[in-house]
């Protein structure tokens, strides 16, 4: 079956032949984005690249689902912004349809709560698309040995937000609940089962421990830094 249909239906690629056939050992590879010219771009570097060999390409998630049902690939270099649907939504149910399938994110997003949902709802490795030719190659390489993958500028962004990450208590996020939640520090202490001076202490260590002199910029960081 070879699907070579115009425009920017699915294409299902039989691979070609070379002097001793097609080496099985290759990396079977799809690729999903809804621009032509990117997408034909990854057809040459996957196909040079001597690891790894296109066998399917769609434009948009539709294009996808059609397009896996035959090609299965061993990675799927998959477009966040896809036109029909998400590949935010798209990723998780490519990965619970067929679990052996590593999907690759090769996208423009770089923005941290984007990568870090992606990464826990199916995705095997995340590379931007200024990426070199050479760490898309190594990131396909990577996840089809069924490690997690990372491109330098996403693992440094990565590494930066565990860096601001806030450590606090299970008792200092019950308090943070509670004064979001507009309680008194006197209602706090009934709730939390503690003397109000205590209460007091504890909201003073907290205000301490995230920078901030008031409720107001409290209720800022909460929300910035999604708390809760």
């Amino acid at each position: 079956m070879n699907y070579m249909e115009a425009n920017n239906n699915p294409q299902l690629i039989t691979p070609p032949l070379g002097g001793g056939g097609y080496n099985s050992r290759l990396i079977r590879v799809a690729v999903t984005d809804d621009h032509k010219v990117v997408v034909d771009g990854l057809d040459k570097i996957i196909n040079e690249s001597g690891i790894a060999v296109l066998t399917g390409k769609s434009y948009d998630a539709a294009g996808c689902r059609k397009m896996l049902e035959a090609a299965q690939p061993d990675v799927l270099l998959l477009d966040i912004g896809l036109p029909d649907e998400s590949g935010m939504i798209l990723c998780p149910k490519i990965k619970e349809k067929y679990p052996m399938i590593n999907i690759l994110i090769l996208t423009n997003y770089s923005e941290y709560t984007v990568i870090s949902h992606i990464l826990n709802n199916g995705a095997s490795g995340y590379i931007l698309k200024n990426a070199m030719p050479e760490e898309i190659v190594e990131g396909i390489r990577t996840v089809a040995s069924g490690k997690q993958f990372l491109c330098e500028e996403v693992d440094m962004l990565l590494e930066s937000e565990k860096e601001d990450t806030l450590e606090l208590t299970r008792r200092e996020f019950e308090l943070l609940r509670l004064i979001y939640a507009g309680n008194s520090n006197a209602e706090i202490a009934d709730k939390m089962f503690l003397g109000y001076e205590t209460i007091k202490s504890y909201r003073k260590n907290l205000f301490q421990k995230l920078n901030v002199h008031n409720t107001t910029q409290l209720m800022k960081i909460i929300v910035e830094k999604n708390l809760l």
